[in-house]
């Protein structure tokens, strides 16, 4: 009996001793191994690098080409029956770079300052004096575009392209003086004085706008391009005053001259054949253009009482004070007569 019981002894003491050897084991070579002292782990570590590299080249494979009736179909546009869209939100997104652009213009004379280096720049001819600028109106309308639709294109098939209609009806003005000298036989032979005044009115015509991709191209970006229809429509008004003490006024050779040279600008740079390119960034997001809205720290009607502590400067700024001078601001920028009423039609000259 005791033989038995001590054969059952030994036993239960060599099971939980196998027990116990197993469990050191694994928690040894299995959970605290190192891989580094171990030859056979690196073989694994390559070949799952080798697998991660196979995978990462499978993942970045070029796409099939997208042809312009795989767009088209992706995007559920039909060019036969798609009815034209009126373009309100791009209407007001204009306007609103439109306004921007203007209010930047005015500030500090800027745009006095551009149109002065480029007037009388060097490539003015000899024949001309100093050309002063005398009025300067930006306009207060903006561009109605409309009737937008999506065309095939004819110049390039298998391209799509996306015309829109546009529509200003404004006063934009540019008034100048300066003389015409005569050289010859001897310098300043005689003087001309000369005043013009250019005003556009009217402009009317089709826009179309396409894309090249970066493929395409030799610049290596998307390339936005956009000309006009060559039935556009453009008025003009011409003001004209030559001669220092028996003036002409509005001269009609002047005028159409003057005219002409426009037309022939616009045709020679925007009218089909003839196209603009815009090469467009990288809309990628990156962390260099990432921005943050500030929020809004501006409190209720006790803390204006107050005051309100500014960190970083350890100064008290007294948020009523702050409140009266934004509102003095803005009431000035309100009472201040925008650009066209101040704006003078002159009959006649004075002479320079």
């Amino acid at each position: 009996m005791e033989e038995c019981s001590w054969s059952f002894l030994q036993g239960f003491l060599i099971g939980q001793l196998s027990v116990i050897i197993m469990i050191c084991a694994f928690i040894k070579y299995f959970i605290f191994s190192d891989p580094s002292t171990d030859p056979k782990p690196r073989k694994s570590a390559s070949r799952k690098n080798k697998t991660l590299h196979k995978k990462k080249s499978t993942v970045l494979r070029n796409p099939p080409p997208l042809t312009t009736a795989t767009i088209l179909s992706k995007t559920y546009y039909n060019v036969h029956s798609h009815q034209p869209e009126s373009l309100d939100w791009f209407n007001v997104l204009i306007a609103q770079a439109i306004a921007q652009f203007r209010d930047d213009a005015r500030t500090d004379g800027a745009i006095l300052d551009s149109l002065n280096k480029v007037i009388n720049g060097p490539n003015k001819p000899d024949f001309l004096d100093t050309i002063k600028i005398t009025e300067i109106s930006l306009g207060e309308d903006f561009p109605i575009f409309s009737n937008c639709r999506i065309t095939p294109s004819s110049e390039e098939p298998g391209k799509l392209q996306a015309k829109m209609d546009i529509d200003l009806s404004d006063v934009i003005t540019l008034g100048v003086e300066t003389r015409l000298l005569l050289n010859y036989p001897k310098p300043l032979v005689a003087v001309l004085p000369v005043g013009l005044s250019v005003s556009i009115l009217r402009f009317s015509g089709t826009l179309s706008i396409s894309f090249i991709p970066s493929q395409e191209n030799t610049s290596n970006s998307t390339t936005l391009t956009f000309s006009l229809l060559d039935d556009y429509r453009l008025e003009l008004s011409v003001r004209s005053l030559v001669g220092s003490r028996s003036r002409l006024q509005d001269v009609p050779k002047i005028a159409q001259l003057i005219e002409s040279r426009i037309h022939a600008w616009i045709d020679e740079r925007v009218v089909e054949p003839k196209f603009q390119q815009i090469v467009l960034p990288s809309l990628w997001p990156r962390k260099k253009t990432t921005r943050e809205h500030v929020p809004d720290t501006s409190t209720d009607s006790d803390s204006v009482d107050k005051g309100s502590y500014r960190e970083g400067d350890g100064s008290m700024r007294s948020s009523g004070n702050a409140g009266f001078g934004s509102h003095r601001s803005n009431s000035m920028r309100q009472r201040r007569p925008p650009l066209m009423a101040t704006m003078h039609h002159h009959d006649s000259y004075p002479a320079p």
